[in-house]
């Protein structure tokens, strides 16, 4: 007979088989879902720049001079590898004081390789032009300012605090800064405005306020043509308040290169008002100043020890410049003559003598002092020493 209770067992371990075998594929299938499949690389997100928080705005002349730190991560605390483009909004107050969010217009962008020539030891300065006559029509009325910055066209970061100035008509720029080198000092004159930036009478110049800064000498004549592309060892800083439209400094120092601005200074409801930036007048501080001569030079012939033998000994006075390098020593055979040069390097001291002097010779002697430029002095007045 045929065994079906054997046969029965078969059947159950073929389908438990097939169970396992289903139960692994699906596992198998779970796994790849879970690991993902290989596929085309996913270029990674641009980075958000970390909203701006401390932005301040400061009418100077017809335009506001906007200030803040630049951002230099992202929203994610990674360090942004590029200067960020800034976008510059302005709007204005709704009538209860409060942002209108609907008035803020988009007036200016500048990208990332042009907004680093406008930061100053780690801040951005950045002056938002408005044109004069929008000033005038608005005397007195606030602006209100926010900043975006971002490195990516689809990523921008949030606004930034708001800034808020209130706009008055000032003065009309100075134009020009007259400069003239003295031994101690520089000597700047400018034109006192007339009138108003956009036209009308102007109320008193309370004062002008003189600005210096200093440039890499390397960098002065591409700041001639634009003072952006200026190199600066240190930012304008303002080093007087003069009353009249003259001003000489006398603080400077020779080999360095200078930035020098004015601006007029008005009040006007209180508000203290400076015009915009004269015209930069850039000056590298040049010695071509000599010493003066030195002053009462005189000979004795001394035995020299060696028999038949003179020497001559010149001494003079001190002169007292703090540049002073040293002096220089003439002898002439003729008067009126400067002759032979005696100390090819410079002396320190007042004093020399010259024991090359031959008997029976007339010498005439003149000193000349030279300072630290290689400028030398016209020569003193000559001292006449006959050798016996």
């Amino acid at each position: 007979m045929e065994n079906r209770e054997g046969a029965k067992p078969a059947k159950t371990r073929s389908r438990n088989s097939a169970v396992s075998v289903s139960s692994l594929l699906v596992s198998v299938w779970l796994l790849m879902a879970g690991c993902g499949v290989p596929g085309d690389p996913v270029p990674p997100s641009p980075p958000i720049p970390t909203a701006i928080s401390d932005l301040t705005a400061k009418q100077l002349g017809d335009g506001v001079q906007l200030t803040f730190t630049l951002p230099n991560k992202s929203t994610l605390g990674e360090r942004l590898e590029q200067t960020p483009t800034m976008e510059v909004y302005r709007g204005a107050l709704r009538p209860d004081g409060t942002p209108d969010a609907k008035s803020f217009r988009l007036v200016d962008t500048v990208p990332g390789a042009v907004l680093s020539g406008y930061v100053k030891q780690g801040r951005v300065e950045f002056l938002d032009v408005v044109a004069p006559a929008e000033i005038r029509a608005h005397a007195g009325e606030a602006a209100l300012y926010s900043v975006r910055t971002r490195v990516s066209e689809r990523k921008i970061s949030a606004d930034s605090n708001f800034a808020r100035v209130n706009l008055y008509p000032v003065p009309e720029g100075i134009t020009r800064i007259d400069v003239e080198m003295t031994e101690s000092s520089v000597k700047l004159t400018w034109a006192a405005p007339t009138q108003l930036s956009g036209g009308g009478t102007m109320p008193r110049v309370v004062e002008y306020r003189v600005y210096r800064g200093e440039l890499d000498p390397a960098s002065g004549a591409a700041a001639e043509k634009d003072l952006h592309a200026a190199v600066w060892k240190l930012p304008l800083l303002q080093i007087a308040a003069p009353k009249e439209p003259e001003y000489q400094d006398t603080g400077f120092d020779y080999g360095k290169t200078y930035v020098y601005v004015v601006r007029s200074v008005v009040t006007e409801e209180g508000a203290t008002l400076e015009s915009g930036d004269s015209q930069p007048a850039i000056v590298t501080a040049k010695d071509t100043f000599a010493p003066a001569a030195p002053q009462d030079v005189v000979g004795a012939v001394l035995p020299s020890g060696v028999a038949g033998a003179s020497v001559v000994d010149l001494s003079w006075s001190l002169n007292v410049e703090t540049d002073l390098a040293g002096y220089r020593i003439y002898r002439s055979e003729r008067e009126g003559e400067r002759g032979q040069l005696l100390s090819p390097e410079v002396l320190p001291t007042p004093a020399y003598r010259d024991s090359a002097a031959q008997s029976g010779h007339k010498y005439w002697y003149t000193v000349t002092a030279v300072d630290r430029a290689g400028n030398e002095s016209s020569p003193s007045g000559s001292a006449l020493v006959e050798i016996p």
